[in-house]
């Protein structure tokens, strides 16, 4: 029994060292990658640092983090992160969810219309800004073009102006990432039971009916999961606002992950020239805590939607 237990024992250590093996090509990247990257900036956190060439490194202690707490610009980037990412999820939840309703049929001619709307999203982000900057722009931009040709205004509108920027992100935002989320509620629309549909309609309930009280409540696992992606995901959006207005005009459109950009990697030749890493690295700090306060609230909120089955 000893010889046998033996046996099993090396066996048991030979799978394992065998799935080591292959986990350590995953683990080097998760280090180099991830975890690395995370340590270098809660390091810079406590240091004055402007990269190489820059004065030497000194440390600052929680100056960087005092900064922050006092950088109304940085605070006021927060306030238009939580505008464009409500903007977005406020337009773009409903209309997904509206064509995957029309769309979710098997035929030829629905999923003609479902890859016209999907392909925004392989488009890379900054091409979608240039073209929309190019759609946009106040001297010769097309849609004012065809604005003014139909005759709905007399002068140009400054799409990229104060008062219009915001709105403009937000409907490229919501143009880009529309055929993702669709696609998701496709896939949720599909799996909801034909059987109960059936019933709802037996019973007389019409389509408004069957949506609201059906449907959708079948929907909700998906549901938080899409609402997920679509709040974080404007914590991360930088392509199309670097594109279109690097932030302006005068900080109207500066977001959270613009603002912090920016102290690492300069995006305007008007700013500063030397990198403020250590400033930069309180700043991602903080607003991955905001992100992640956000995060668990709405989890706690929506734990409603897991319990809907």
């Amino acid at each position: 029994m000893k010889f046998y237990a033996n046996r099993l024992k090396k066996k048991e250590i030979k799978k394992n060292f065998e799935a080591y093996i292959f986990l350590i090509p995953n683990l080097i990247l998760f280090m180099s990658c991830s975890l690395y990257p995370v340590l270098w900036a809660l390091k810079y956190v406590f240091y004055q640092y402007g990269g190489y060439g820059a004065a030497e490194i000194r440390f600052v202690g929680l100056e960087n983090l005092a900064r922050v707490f006092r950088d109304k610009v940085y605070w006021q980037s927060i306030m238009r992160t939580f505008t464009y990412g409500f903007g977005k999820v406020l337009i773009i939840i409903p209309l997904a969810f509206l064509l995957a309703y029309i769309l979710k049929e098997r035929k030829k001619i629905n999923t003609l219309a479902q890859s016209t709307i999907f392909l925004p999203t392989i488009m890379s982000s900054a091409v979608m800004g240039l073209v929309f900057y190019l759609l946009f722009n106040a001297y010769n931009g097309e849609i004012n073009k065809i604005l003014m040709n139909s005759g709905l205004i007399h002068q140009p509108i400054n799409w990229l102006g104060k008062n219009h920027a915001m709105k403009t992100l937000i409907m490229t935002a919501v143009w880009g990432g529309l055929g993702n989320y669709m696609v998701y509620f496709i896939a949720g629309i599909q799996q909801v039971s034909t059987e109960a549909i059936d019933s709802a309609r037996i019973d007389g309930a019409n389509e408004t009916k069957t949506i609201w009280y059906i449907i959708l409540p079948m929907l909700g696992p998906i549901l938080k999961i899409i609402l997920m992606l679509a709040i974080t995901s404007a914590f991360n959006d930088i392509s199309n606002v670097m594109v279109l207005t690097e932030g302006g005009p005068n900080n109207a459109t500066m977001v959270a992950s613009l603002y912090n950009y920016r102290y690492f990697f300069p995006v305007s030749t008007t700013e500063s020239t030397v990198p403020q890493y250590g400033y930069g690295a309180a700043l991602s700090v903080v607003t991955a805590c905001v992100a992640g306060l956000v995060t668990v609230l709405y989890l706690k909120v929506s734990r409603k939607l897991d319990d809907i089955y």
